[in-house]
Formats: structure tokens, sequence, C-alpha cells
């Protein structure tokens, strides 16, 4: 077994040396969108069942009948100071993109930029603890990566997993009439700003990890309901962002019943004193034309709406006679908090999100 030496006591916050954390660390979608318009299209080989064409959580290759290729990537600066948990986080929430598509992980390589000369070598061995503790508890080997010399500490994984095609879930699947359900509740990035500043108290700090270190194992049991239409993960474009991904691409409009949506304790009220990221304003800036808000909705909410959520929860898209199936999903797999929050609608003119 390898031995981490100890942590120097003079060593830097983690946080300190990122100029975001966590899935905030995202391109702004609106950025993004140009970004992407710009690059030339590349010939699109039949097996390729996923690509770039619905923004959805990872790309799926058809290797047989009865097996897909599902492989995502997925990396970020510190959104925590523990080393052990930030390389926790941000694995579990790379496993994430697998599970959303309804598959299963088989094995992953780690991508590790790190300040070796600002970071000893303790820490950096106990942020990558933390990734092969996550994927340990996947079932699944951390086989290979790359490492680099950054001026940021940036960790995360390249994810592979396997799916039957005939179970693939995307995010652009749902259908009007169809019945929207959440599994994890958000905040994340609200706890994290509150962290940041030293606002979270010990409590919270848990209620943080408990939510971004748990995987999102009930995605392959939800691919295999019939009922199950549509599927995606809420991260760092938040519940709106990735809701309105949902959206475009289903062609269909999502009524988000704001007072079901699950909040992590204590969420509304840091936001209400202003720990707020900076990615929620650049997300609301990008797609919140698309959203129509109900008369007085807080700014508080707003922010939460927009919030970027690190190693967030699935949101899955069913028809009505399958929310018990796809509920019961969700709870044997330990998430309690997993709520009903919406449904899907034919659109009335451009697909949007719509707030009630």
């Amino acid at each position: 077994m390898t031995v981490i030496p100890p942590l120097p006591a003079d060593e830097p916050r983690l946080t300190s040396l990122s100029h975001g954390g966590g899935c905030g660390c995202k391109i702004a979608p609106g950025v993004l969108s140009g970004i992407l318009r710009g690059t030339s299209a590349l010939p699109v080989p039949e097996a390729l069942l996923v690509g770039i064409e619905t923004s959805d959580d990872a790309a799926v290759y058809r290797l047989n009948d009865h097996q897909a290729l599902v492989a995502t990537t997925d990396f970020f600066m510190p959104i925590v100071d523990d080393p052990l948990d930030f390389g926790k986080i941000a694995a579990t929430n790379a496993l994430s993109d697998v599970y959303a598509m309804g598959g299963t992980p088989i094995m992953a390589l780690a991508l590790v930029g790190m300040p070796i000369n600002t970071l000893s070598i303790g820490t950096i061995g106990r942020i990558l603890e933390g990734g092969a503790e996550a994927c340990r508890a996947a079932g699944i080997p951390i086989a290979g990566g790359h490492t680099i010399d950054s001026v940021e500490p940036i960790y995360g994984l390249v994810a592979l997993g396997l799916v039957d095609p005939a179970n693939l879930k995307r995010n652009a699947d749902a259908r009007p009439g169809d019945v929207l359900v959440l599994g994890k509740p958000i905040g994340v990035g609200v706890f994290s700003a509150a962290l940041k500043k030293n606002a979270l108290g010990p409590e919270g700090y848990a209620r943080m990890i408990a939510a971004t270190t748990r995987l999102n194992t009930p995605g392959p049991d939800l691919a295999r309901l019939a009922g199950v239409h549509a599927m995606t993960d809420v991260t760092g474009f938040g519940l709106a962002g990735h809701a309105l991904e949902m959206a475009r691409g289903s062609g269909c409009d999502l009524h988000l019943d704001w007072g079901a949506v699950p909040l992590l304790p204590g969420a509304r009220a840091l936001a209400g004193q202003g720990f707020i990221t900076g990615a929620s304003g650049r997300n609301w800036a990008s797609y919140g034309a698309e959203v129509s808000l109900s008369e007085g909705f807080a700014p508080e909410d707003r922010a939460l709406l927009s919030d970027p959520q690190t190693s967030g929860g699935l949101l899955v898209s069913c028809a009505a006679d399958a929310v018990d199936a796809v509920m019961s999903a969700f709870h044997r797999r330990g998430f309690t908090d997993a709520a009903i929050i919406g449904r899907v609608t034919a659109p009335a003119e451009t697909p949007r999100l719509i707030l009630g």
C-alpha cells in the first residue's frame, strides 16, 4: 500500500488556488455554443449513436447489437479545500455522465494537472486517492491517465462505460405528457460560494459532501424502464440550463413546479445573503431569455435555478404511469430526496422552460 506523506501545516487552501471551483468552472453555455458553431463538422459514422448534436452527457458508439461504448471526460479546479473530498467529488462527477446515459462504468483514466511547486506530494496524493475511492465505490479501476504541471490544481477522469443500445437514454427524447423527476437536491454552487467565504458550517459542509460524492447509480436501473424516455444529469449549467437542453433537444416545453424542487437545507437562505457564484449569473445571461418566470419570482430563487451543480442529480422524463417505478428505482439506491418537479408539454412556439 502506498503511504501518502502528511500535509504541511502551511499548505495553501485548495480553493485559493483556483479562479473557479467544480462545475462552476464551465464555460458559460452561450459562449460555448458560439465556440462550437465555429468548428468544422466531421463525418459521423453510423455506429456513433450519440455525438454533440444535442449537448448530451456522453458520446455513445455501438460495438454490437447489445453493447455500446459510453465515453466522456470531466475535470475541474477545487470546489473544496480537503484534497480527499476534492478528488472524490471530481471523480463522482465524471462518472455521472455514464450513468446519465443509462450506462454502467467499466474503467476510468485520470486527468491530473497540479502546481507541483505549490502543493505538497501529500496533498496531490490525497486528491488522487479521493478519485480512487469513488472509482472503487463504482466497482471500476483507474487504468491510466495523464499528468501535467499546471498553474491551478485540476483533477478529473475520462470515464468509460457500457450500455445496451436498447436501453440508451438521451436528453432529447422527452415527450408531451411526461413527468419530470429530479434525483438530488440543488444548491451546491451556493454552498461552495459560502464555503469559500468561511460562511458554511460543519453541518452544511457534510450535506454538500454527501450530495456531491453520491454516485448516480440509479441510472442503469432507470434506463431499463420502458416508461423512461429521456435522462440527463444536472451539473454546471444549473437546473434551468440542463432542463433547457432537454427541452430544445426534445422540441417540448418543460414546466417546473419550483416549490417541489428539492433544495439543500439552508441553500435559499444563503443565496438570499448573497452567496452566489459568478457562474450562476453567466448561466442566466446565456439562457434567461428562454425561461418564463412566474410573477414575483424571488432573486434568490432565480440564482438557485441557474446555480451550477457539481455532481448533481439525474433529471428524468418519464411517462406518468412509470413515475412509481422511477421513484422506487431512486429509493432502492438511497436517493430519498428524489422528487417529482414538473411536466412536459408540446411547445407553444420555440421550446422553453416555464416556472410555476
